[in-house]
């Protein structure tokens, strides 16, 4: 996945991290955002923590037994899924300010970035396994189609599960692994990121192959559950035509949301808003999707389908040999040319095989489908940061962009913070790597 700037999680991008530098203006441009951003990410963790201290008693006692720790931990994230959540939030947010603060800091910064993305990975595994063991007679909120899909296939094949697993975990420590190549010098950074694709590439086609040649999804297992026994879920479940509720959480007065007739005296309650109503009734709203079975959210693809998607697997694998043939001239069209023209190519071809043989063509497929297409549709953006189109073209736009802004008060920490994010697009192949 390609590093974004500062997102919400729920996007699914993984964020850029500053470089580390010696030059003095980085230095001044970073600590200058750093330094509220810090406060501000404390007092955040800080709230995020409090409702876990009275937990928080129970592992001193049980550090003499690892087996016992280790259900205590796995206890306390489950009943604090939510404040979880939050801290690695933070953790994250805390990658984006390393830099600038010590020497190596790239590394340092992408190293707790790999840290909390993998321990994410173990909280959500745990979070899923106590959820499926609610009883039935907990309200649970509707899966979206891609929990569905992939849930289907991990309970369904233990390889999927470990093989997707696998893939996940080489996507979050692959540009941690490029900086500890990269120190062995170029040749050794280039055989480590042609092997990693490579992995990656394997992995995938396993993924095809398991699912009987269906598309892939990204990411391919399930994202995080929420708890339904979470307060936060309980209000949002809560009765909406509840008048105490209502009365309480509006104004706090009966009088104020009841209407007294002059002659008999009495009171009449006021009747629940119009847009409530809608949006209960659409919540309750089973579309064809919800109804279909799992594995029917994806179409199988065969013939210059199946070609397409398997193209599509190994383009980073044939873009990361050309790079690497012609590592010595950064500015050749070569390598950027194959792999667009291989994505390229690949989304008209499926595009036409979904024409061809999915009846109602385009307009039929299910929303995950859609979903799909448009992520890859927008991942396709990141090829004017890659390559020949980068060193030609976008690199010289930024970096008469950030001259411009260079001196001006606010709007020049833009500047500074564009030139400090420039030197991972220039140094490294992972940063802009979507697949």
């Amino acid at each position: 996945m390609p590093r974004h700037p500062p997102v919400d999680s729920a996007s699914r991008g993984i964020p850029l991290r500053c470089r580390s530098t010696t030059r003095n203006q980085h230095y001044s441009t970073t600590t200058l955002l750093a330094d509220p951003t810090v406060s501000a990410l404390t007092l955040h963790c800080h709230i995020a923590m409090e409702p876990l201290n009275k937990d928080c008693s129970r592992f001193p006692a049980a550090l003499s037994h690892p087996r016992k720790l280790k259900g205590l931990y796995e206890e306390f994230v489950t009943k604090n899924s939510s404040s979880i959540s939050q801290i690695e939030s933070t953790l994250r947010s805390l990658s984006y300010i390393i830099p600038g603060r010590f020497r190596e800091s790239e590394l340092a910064s992408e190293s707790l970035h790999s840290g909390v993305q993998l321990l994410s990975l173990y909280h959500d595994s745990l979070v899923s396994r106590v959820i499926s063991r609610l009883p039935a007679t907990i309200t649970r909120p509707n899966p979206t189609p891609h929990a569905r899909y992939t849930k289907y296939w991990s309970s369904r094949s233990s390889l999927y599960q470990r093989v997707a697993l696998t893939l996940q975990m080489i996507q979050y420590t692959e540009l941690l692994w490029e900086m500890i190549a990269r120190r062995r010098g170029e040749k050794i950074r280039w055989r480590v990121i042609v092997f990693i694709e490579g992995v990656k590439a394997l992995c995938r086609l396993i993924l095809l192959r398991l699912t009987n040649s269906r598309p892939l999804v990204s990411p391919p297992l399930p994202e995080r559950e929420v708890d339904p026994r979470s307060p936060e879920e309980e209000e949002e479940s809560n009765n909406l035509w509840d008048d105490k509720s209502s009365l309480h959480s509006e104004s706090g007065s009966a009088s104020d949301l009841s209407w007294t007739m002059p002659r008999t005296g009495l009171s009449l309650p006021t009747l629940p808003d119009v847009g409530d109503i809608s949006n209960y009734l659409i919540s309750r709203v089973l579309t064809a999707d919800d109804i279909k079975p799992p594995k029917s959210l994806l179409h199988r693809v065969t013939g210059q389908g199946q070609l397409a998607e398997v193209l599509y697997i190994i383009r980073p694998l044939i873009y990361a040999l050309a790079l690497q043939k012609w590592r010595n001239n950064k500015k050749s069209w070569t390598p950027w040319l194959i792999g667009f023209g291989m994505e390229y190519g690949c989304r008209q071809l499926a595009k036409k095989d979904f024409r061809e043989r999915v009846a109602g063509g385009l307009r039929a497929l299910t929303a995950l489908e859609k979903e799909e297409l448009r992520k890859r549709g927008w991942a396709m953006g990141w090829w004017v940061m890659r390559g020949a189109f980068y060193e030609n073209i976008t690199k010289v736009w930024l970096q008469s962009f950030a001259k411009r802004l260079e001196g001006k008060p606010l709007i020049g920490l833009i500047g500074g913070i564009v030139e400090d994010y420039q030197y991972l697009w220039d140094t490294y192949y992972f940063p802009t790597a979507t697949l």
